[in-house]
């Protein structure tokens, strides 16, 4: 028998992404590639490297006189933002 892809569960995709949690995963599921087996989400490797270019952000362009071709636009999904910054607490 053949193995297919490699899943990983919410956690070991949120391990894989270096995340402290996987609350965003959760919470952006509906919009994020994944495979669903049953109630069980997972992820593929092909899946997290789709979620990593969507939520990589380029810096600005420096103008030089050889700058080379901009890169194809990556095109994110509808409506799917990177969660908001924590608040420090001070004490």
């Amino acid at each position: 028998m053949t193995e297919g892809p490699a899943l990983h569960t919410y956690e070991e995709a949120a391990e894989i992404l270096r995340q402290p949690s996987d609350w965003w995963l959760r919470r952006n599921i509906s919009r994020l590639p994944h495979v669903k087996i049953g109630r069980r989400v997972l992820f593929t490797d092909e899946d997290l490297a789709v979620i990593l270019k969507i939520c990589r952000v380029r810096s600005a362009p420096v103008s030089s006189p050889e700058a080379p071709p901009a890169p194809a636009p990556v095109v994110p999904l509808p409506g799917l933002v990177p969660s908001r910054a924590r608040r420090r607490k001070t004490s």
